[in-house]
């Protein structure tokens, strides 16, 4: 690539809604090009969220589901057929404030950026905080998940638990039981910190139960889950807690550091977009989880890289007639 090359459409993100943005900017005839994040980032690593996600079941088309992985090979391989590039790199710095905007990979204290783009589409996603535990990261879609939406229905008539004390957490709690046989939630302290409602929703269900003072210190199981080790923060005595499947919900962070002080951010740190999936920078879109903190599900990033990349054929063209 053309050092300073000026691209009409760049992409931020390889997720669904990244590589769908792709697909519609390339049919387009936009030939777009999709930095789609490096293998060793934890911010934006190549297909998203779903490249750690097993079998994936809720999105359209796919009568007996799909693995996550096979779903984004699948994507990669489309956007490509319809000749989006493809880069296995990341952007370091980009500079908004310049017409067309800068982007740079690799030394972000380079003069001179590597590339312009006359739209830029950031589909740099969010990623869910996790607890660190080695068998945490290793049992990752064999029976520790992050979205209960998404992997709800496997553990049907399962013993579940999910960590944390916020909405979100009492959120997935109670969207599980629905398909768990029990479902108890570990926190860290003695009260919760979700709003009153979700607090008196999740008192009231009796499937739920609460391990209040516990912090999880190991995820138990060899090929699957079947247990967690918690520990009481008050008398340090650590017991074992048996259980099919673990949700952690203790939040989630938006990739939006590349972009501070140049997009608006929300006050949890998630672009604002407004007129479908426009920044407070004309030339600037986003899509899918960076901007979307109430559904995170692959079919609604994937149709907001469709509009992003609309968006962005449509302001292109209101270049062309100026």
């Amino acid at each position: 690539m053309e050092s300073g090359a000026v691209r009409d459409v760049v992409i931020l993100g390889s997720g669904p809604a990244g590589l769908t943005a792709a697909i519609y900017s390339a049919r387009a005839d936009l030939h777009p090009l999709v930095l789609e994040g490096e293998p060793s980032s934890t911010s934006d690593q190549p297909g998203g969220q779903l490249m750690l996600t097993t079998e994936v079941e809720n999105f359209p088309g796919f009568t007996h589901g799909v693995l996550g992985p096979e779903l984004m090979v699948s994507m990669r391989a489309q956007a490509e057929r319809f000749g989006a590039e493809i880069m296995t790199e990341r952007a370091s710095r980009v500079d908004l404030s310049a017409n067309p905007v800068g982007v740079w990979i690799g030394d972000p204290g380079a003069p001179e950026p590597t590339l312009r783009a006359r739209t830029l589409i950031v589909a740099t996603g969010a990623r869910s905080l996790m607890l660190g535990l080695d068998n945490e990261a290793r049992l990752l879609g064999y029976g520790v998940s992050t979205c209960a939406t998404c992997d709800g229905f496997f553990f049907r008539d399962k013993r579940i638990v999910v960590v944390g004390g916020g909405d979100s957490a009492l959120e997935e709690a109670l969207f599980l039981t629905k398909f768990g046989d029990s479902v108890m939630i570990v926190h860290r302290r003695k009260e919760l910190r979700a709003s009153k409602i979700m607090q008196d929703r999740a008192f009231l269900n009796e499937k739920i139960t609460f391990r209040w003072n516990s912090v999880v210190v190991d995820v138990l199981g060899d090929e699957r889950v079947r247990g967690l080790r918690v520990r009481d923060v008050n008398t340090g005595e650590e017991s074992d807690i048996e259980a099919d499947g673990v949700f952690v919900a203790i939040g989630h962070v938006p990739s939006t550091e590349l972009f501070a002080g140049q997009l608006e951010t929300d006050e949890a740190g998630y672009l604002v977009t407004h007129e479908g999936t426009r920044t407070n920078v004309l030339s600037v879109f986003a899509c899918g989880d960076v901007q979307d903190h109430d559904y995170r599900q692959a079919v609604t990033a994937a149709g907001s890289g469709c509009m992003a990349a609309i968006d962005a054929e449509r302001y292109l063209s209101s270049l062309a007639q100026t």
